[in-house]
């Protein structure tokens, strides 16, 4: 996630959307919708307690939550999207 400062200033955020300026659910539910099949792979991600290769930002364990959070947010948008379809086809 980014956060922005100003229009030509910003920083590197955590994950959740509240931690930075982009609305990480409607960013995922986008790409679900429009059919993205493309490459997804996180950056900068956390470092985890116990977890202190040399490397911040590109731990193992921090890229596993990553992940879960992408593919948790990607799982979401599928779920919203079929509920949505199945309330069209009952009328509602």
């Amino acid at each position: 996630n980014l956060k922005y400062n100003s229009e030509r200033d910003f920083e590197e955020a955590a994950h959740l959307s509240s931690d930075g300026s982009m609305d990480m659910y409607r960013i995922m539910k986008t790409l679900y919708d429009t059919g993205f099949d493309g490459v997804i792979r996180p950056d900068h991600v956390p470092t985890l307690l116990g977890e202190d290769n040399g490397n911040p930002s590109y731990g193992v364990l921090g890229n596993y939550f990553a992940v879960g959070y992408i593919k948790g947010l990607m799982e979401a948008a599928e779920q919203e999207t079929r509920k949505l379809n199945a309330m069209r086809q009952e009328g509602g």
